[in-house]
């Protein structure tokens, strides 16, 4: 009967899967399945997780033709992950590989973009499966879970929120905005938007923009303006803004004629806010970040430091938190 029992043991042993790996500070591409295909994502843990406290998660998606590791690069958010103890998360979309370049994009509405959107992939549901995986590895805190994200990213970072708002503790999105239409928030989740009046494809005023390059593919923006609107009626936010001061760009510096103008609108339910910072003089760039390559700064546009992004999020993120939300 012993040797029946373990022999049992045994062959239960050979059958079950092993056990994820932990993860110590560092930089990890990890894979999973889902919606039937083969996903990944990276992720950058801080020194900070030695210590076994749950951390916070910033999900940073890119835009659209771009990639998890280009992004990484660029944004340069893994400065931040290791300063303040967070979790830097980087999900890949999907998409062709074109001359060695990684071309994907996140299904984040039927109107953009790509082959996520025309094949209606599951980009929620990835998301959350690939922060399922995570916490599996590493401490995280599912109460403090932000999502920002650039371009078409930045309306996936606004989709996440809006499809699952009990998850999210709040989003910063850059130069993409989503039109989600006329929505209710609950809980309403906190809005910081970045985004450039001069940017010549995300157009501020809205309108088609023009082609992705090399393709005849274009997609239709919505007003910036309209969309934050939205979300200022969706938290239940007082209806006027409070206009904060002007910043304007360094003296003698390339940027010297850019500004940055923050609009916060306050009183919303549950604590909420939704901030606009109202860009001049700067493209479509992650402002505080080089656009590295020349040919891609003549599509883009100019970059800016007369704010740095990541600095302005971690501020507005780490006043939120989600109690309640759910296990990941």
């Amino acid at each position: 009967m012993r040797s029946m029992i373990l022999l049992a043991s045994l062959a239960a042993c050979a059958t079950a899967s092993p056990a994820p790996m932990r993860l110590v500070a560092g930089d990890y591409d990890l894979a999973l399945a889902h919606g039937g295909r083969d996903r990944h994502y990276l992720v950058h843990v801080p020194p900070q997780v030695a210590a076994g406290k749950p951390l916070p998660v910033i999900v940073n998606f890119h835009g659209g033709g771009g990639n998890a590791e280009q992004h990484a690069r660029w944004t340069n958010m893994n400065v931040l992950g290791d300063r303040e103890g967070v979790l830097i998360v980087y999900p890949d979309g999907i998409g062709p590989t074109v001359l060695g370049h990684a071309l994907h994009t996140f299904n984040s509405s039927a109107a953009c973009c790509g082959q996520a959107s025309k094949q209606n992939v599951d980009d929620v549901g990835f998301t959350f499966a690939a922060l399922a995986d995570l916490a599996g590895r590493a401490p995280v805190d599912r109460t403090r879970v932000y999502a920002t994200g650039m371009s078409n990213g930045s309306m996936m970072a606004q989709r996440l929120a809006h499809d699952a708002p009990n998850r999210i503790a709040a989003v910063a999105s850059i130069s993409g905005a989503n039109d989600l239409g006329d929505f209710t928030l609950t809980p309403p989740v906190p809005l910081m938007h970045i985004h450039s009046v001069d940017d010549p494809r995300a157009l501020y005023q809205g309108g088609l923009g023009p082609p992705f390059p090399g393709t005849q593919i274009r997609t239709q923006h919505p007003p910036v303006e309209r969309v934050v609107g939205e979300w200022v009626k969706a938290d239940g936010c007082a209806a006027t803004p409070s206009v904060g001061e002007t910043k304007r760009g360094a003296p003698g510096t390339p940027d010297a004629s850019h500004t940055a103008t923050k609009l916060t609108w306050s009183s919303c339910r549950g604590g909420a806010e939704v901030v606009l910072w109202k860009l001049t003089g700067s493209g479509h760039v992650w402002p505080g970040e080089e656009t590295r390559e020349r040919r891609l700064a003549d599509v883009l546009g100019e970059s800016t430091h007369v704010i740095d992004a990541n600095d302005e999020m971690w501020v507005f993120f780490k006043q939120f938190s989600r109690p309640d939300a759910p296990p990941l």
